[in-house]
Order: structure tokens, then sequence, then C-alpha cells
């Protein structure tokens, strides 16, 4: 019966997607995705808040299949950097390097791109799969939810993602606080008295996302790349053949990868599913287990197939899985699916419990074309490397105006507003300084997004119980993700006390370290 229904929904999505412009639209995310990974630094996020602007004449679901194409068609493209130039295209193929760059030192660079492709199609392929079963479940249970589950939900969202940030959670909070003050600008919801909008009658209706997302992500990024050097890079190791006898992997590759293709896919899925989590951690917690697991550990970092299979499957199917919180809950759990929930709230969509059964077209439409956009980006990742290479080529003099144009005409065209491009300009800077100084844009954007959410459904809760803060722990649902949040935040303070203590014991014990 699972299988079945699994079956069903995929035909029935399947049956929407594979339209000539929906297939056409799903090409050209997944090749600018593929481009869009290919800069360093770039990321998913800022290529879906830069087009955004660019799908306003287009039907809900093509646009949305665009945009899903992009974000997990840069996983694939940043693994391509992340092999040949020691360089990852964005965080989640961080751990792509670890071996794959040695597979290319070592004269194994077309296995090495090969094998990228095809553990990436088997962990979207898996997390699209996985998502037709998880996703009904999750979004049924959800159904039960209340005012106060979401409040919970959103707010223990923003929790896991700025605890992600090791070191730097206060930075974290901050970026959130920052985000929700952004969403505060408008009109409020209950006594319709106008907030911080300093007289301007441009920013009664609020500050919209895609400007903010557009700058943080957009301009911050390139000026933060900029600032870095990452213009300056040139790549003069990619001389090797293409057509080479030795471009293809090998029977033992195979073999020895056969569990690792299982054991990535599931780490990374879960991984996606977690708020906070995402295709990063997932990654690098399916290397961690792949080398724990492995009986030759000492062969990782030094070329090994299966350091490279595990994060690949890992960040792929990590990108299925964060599809399904977003779909069945309205709550992202990255940078990318915050900017992908802020584009359906913008054609009046509203992710959650009912979107599958109000919007059945859309969401299967959206599964089965990730599933379609896994075929075309694996045939795209072995036939047209060469061609994608040769992006790495182009100076940076040259892509930064474009963008930068893009930028201003994409922000200015959304509702012809001064004001909105002023703010695009002015969130660039902004979101270079917060990569700087160590802040999260993603907890920013994602704040901005679910802020209006996060307000309603709180003062909504406060009016159901005349005022008492206790609706939150009264109902099962409530008091469970309560206590979560506070496992949570005390997990994290334990963590980091065992830390510090840890980093004062060492310091006592090496004298190289007392005065």
């Amino acid at each position: 019966m699972f299988f079945a229904e699994i079956f069903d929904n995929l035909t029935f999505g399947l049956s929407v997607a594979f339209t000539p412009t929906n297939v056409l639209f799903l090409l050209v995310g997944a090749l600018v995705g593929m481009v869009v990974g290919l800069f360093p630094g770039f990321g998913p996020a800022a290529g879906i808040a830069i087009l955004i602007p660019m799908t306003f004449g287009l039907n809900p679901t093509t646009a949305i299949i665009m945009l899903s194409g992009i974000y997990y068609g840069s996983m694939y493209g940043g693994t391509i950097t992340s092999i040949l130039i020691n360089t990852p295209g964005e965080s989640a193929t961080v751990a792509s390097t670890l071996d794959g760059y040695p597979m290319a030192q070592n004269g194994r660079a077309g296995p090495a791109l090969v094998m990228q492709a095809i553990a990436s199609f088997f962990g979207g392929t898996l997390g699209v799969v996985l998502i037709c079963g998880f996703a009904p479940i999750l979004a049924n249970f959800a159904s039960s939810f209340g005012p106060s589950e979401y409040f919970l939900i959103i707010m223990l969202g923003l929790l896991l993602l700025t605890t992600m940030m090791g070191d730097n959670r206060l930075n974290g909070v901050i970026s959130a606080l920052f985000g929700f003050a952004i969403a505060m600008v408008g009109v409020d919801s209950v006594s319709g008295a106008q907030r911080y909008t300093f007289g301007s009658p441009e920013l009664i209706g609020g500050i919209y996302f895609v400007p903010v997302a557009i700058g943080l992500f957009g301009i911050g990024e390139l000026l933060y790349c900029i600032y870095t050097g990452q213009h300056k890079k040139i790549n003069d190791r990619l001389q090797f053949s293409f057509r080479s006898k030795d471009f293809w992997p090998t029977k033992r590759d195979y073999i020895s990868s056969k569990f690792t293709f299982v054991r990535g896919s599931v780490i990374g899925f879960i991984a996606g599913v977690l708020p906070g989590s995402g295709a990063t951690i997932g990654s690098i917690l399916a290397y961690s287990v792949e080398k724990k697991v492995a009986k030759d550990p000492e062969a990782f970092g030094k070329g090994e197939i299966r350091g490279l299979v595990a994060p690949e499957t890992a960040n792929n199917a990590a990108s299925a899985g964060a599809m399904v919180p977003l779909i069945s809950l309205g709550i992202p759990g990255s940078g990318a699916t915050a900017v992908l929930l802020g584009a359906l709230m913008m054609w009046g969509l509203q992710p959650g419990p009912m979107l599958i059964d109000s919007n059945p077209d859309l969401v299967w439409g959206l599964v089965a074309s990730m599933y379609m956009g896994n075929m075309i980006l694996v045939a795209l990742s072995i036939v047209a490397i060469p061609l994608f290479v040769k992006f790495l080529d182009i100076p940076y003099r040259l892509v930064v105006p474009v963008i930068v144009i893009l930028c201003v005409i994409g922000a200015y065209a959304l509702n012809n507003s001064i004001i909105e491009t002023s703010m695009l300009l002015i969130m660039g800077l902004v979101g270079f300084g917060m990569k700087l100084y160590g802040y999260s844009p993603a907890a920013t954007v994602l704040a901005l997004v679910l802020g209006g959410m996060a307000e309603s459904t709180f003062l909504q809760s406060l009016i159901i119980s005349q005022g008492s803060l206790a609706i939150f722990v009264q109902r099962p649902i409530s008091l469970v993700l309560t206590l979560i949040m506070f496992s949570t935040i005390g997990f994290s303070l334990l963590v980091r006390y065992i830390k510090k203590k840890h980093d004062e014991k060492a310091t006592q014990s090496d004298p190289s370290e007392v005065g």
C-alpha cells in the first residue's frame, strides 16, 4: 500500500512536470544551478534570489520547478571546483574536497567527476522517493497543529539554525533578531498601527523579502568574494583529458562504494529533514560515518572513492529532504529553502499541511521534477563537464557587473520602487559585513520570511488563551515541542561548557601555552 501510494504520487507528478514548458524551465534551472555552483562562495540561495524576479510571468508550478532546479543543480556544479581546484562552490561541497581533490592530483579526475555525478543522482533520486512517503505522513500529522504548535515549530527551526553555527551561536541569534526586526516594518496585524515606516507610504506594506535576499546573498556574496581574493584565482590545474580511457570509474570503485551510496543517502535525507541541519551537516556527517565504518580509515583523505561518494550522496539527498518540512510544515531549514518559501508566499501559496491537498499539482509536480532534474543533471555532469569548466575561466571583472545589473533590475522591476532598490544596495553592504564578521545571512532571511507568521501565530495563541503563556505547554504536542526547544538550548550550552573545560585543561597541561 505504501509503495503503491508512492508510485501513484510520482505518476501524477510526472504528468504535471512532463510538459514542454516545465521541462524547458527545469533545464534552464538545472543549467543555472550548475553554473551558480561553479562560482566559489556564491551558493544556491543567491542564484534563486537573483532569478525570482524573472519568474513573475510564469505559472507558479513552472516557476518553483525552475527555482528548485537551481537549488539542487548547484550541488552538482559545486563539486566540480571541489575536485578540480580544491575550492568548494559552497559549504555543502566542502567535504567533497577531502578525497575528491586528492583523486584529481592522483590522475583520477575523470573517475572522480563521473562518480560524483552518479552519487549525486543516486542520493537525489532516493531523496525524491522518500519525500513521496514522508511528506504526506508529516502533513497529516501537522494537520492537527494549532497556532501555538506552529509558533513553536517556527521558533524551533530558527533555534536549530542558529545553534548550528558552532562558536558563532550568538551571531546566529543576532542575525535572526535582525531578520525579525525587518519583518516588523509595516502595519501591525492586530492594531493596524504603522510601525517603523518613518512616514513613507512605500513601507506601509512592509519590506519585501526579495530585495533583502538578493542584497544579502547576491551583492553581499560578490563583495565578499572580491574581498577574499576569489576573483584573482587562476585555474591552471585543469589539464587532463576527458576522452582518456581512464575517464570512467573502475569496477572496483563501484563495488567498494555499493553500501556507501545507501548510507550517505539516508544520512543526508535525515539531515535535510531536520530544520537547521541541511546539506552541509549531512555531507560532513556522512563522510565521518563512512570513515568510521571503513576497515581502512587511513585511506581516507588520500583519494579514496568512498570519501567522495559519501558526501555527494548526502548533500543531494539532503536537498530533497529539506523539501519535506518546507512542503509539510512551511518551515525551511536553510537559506535556499527560506528563499523558496518566500517565493511560494509571493505567489499566494502557503506551504504547510493544507498545501498537498489544496495544490497537489504543484507539490507532486515539484517532486517529480526533482527526479527528472537529477536525470538531466547526471547527463550534463558527465557530457558537459569540459564546457562547465570553461566558466571557471571567465574573469570576475566581467561576471560582477552583469550580476549586479541583474540584481538591480530585478529589485526595481518587482514593484517599480526606488526604496526597494536602495534597500537592495544597503542589504548588499550589510550582507558583506555579515559574511566578514561571522553573522548569518541565512538566519536573517529565514527570520524575515517567518517573522510575520511567527507574530500572527503568537498573537493568535495569546488571544485563544486570553493572554496566558500556559497554552504553549497545555497540549501534548506543544509540550513536546517546548521540551525539545529547551533541551536543544541545554544541550548546546552543555557542549559549549565541556569544550571550554577541555580547552582550559589542554592549556594547563601544555607549558608552551602558558604565559
